[in-house]
């Protein structure tokens, strides 16, 4: 995946986290999902900030769009051997988030929600 689709899948995705603030390392943990690269993990959130997404204040980021995740809509499953891009198991169902940048996982059962803040 090339740096320039990581930051796109970044931005997608601040776009739509479920809260309205979050601190900077629950953020930074959403973005390792898609990319561990520090650079780029600064990338995407001077970016982010750039667009209007988000604001940054004293270790707090607040989401500006008020969109989210809709689980019936942008969250598919898939069969097959997978491992979770956020804790690392081994899956037989992948959850992957569909956004207009691209797909981002997969994701086991509870990972999905911590990723889209539904827990």
């Amino acid at each position: 995946m090339e740096s320039d689709d990581r930051v796109e899948l970044g931005l997608a995705l601040l776009e739509r986290l479920e809260h309205d603030t979050l601190p900077l390392p629950d953020v930074i943990d959403r973005i390792e999902t898609i990319t561990t690269n520090p650079t780029l993990t600064r990338t995407i959130l001077d970016e982010a900030e750039l667009r209007g997404i988000i604001d940054r204040e004293e270790g707090v980021v607040r989401v500006r769009s008020g969109a989210y995740v809709r689980f019936d809509e942008q969250v598919v499953t898939k069969e097959g051997e997978f491992t979770c891009r956020r804790c690392g198991s081994g899956l037989s169902t992948g959850h992957f988030i569909r956004l207009e940048a691209g797909e981002i996982g997969p994701f086991g059962s509870s990972c999905i929600r911590k990723v889209t803040g539904r827990e």
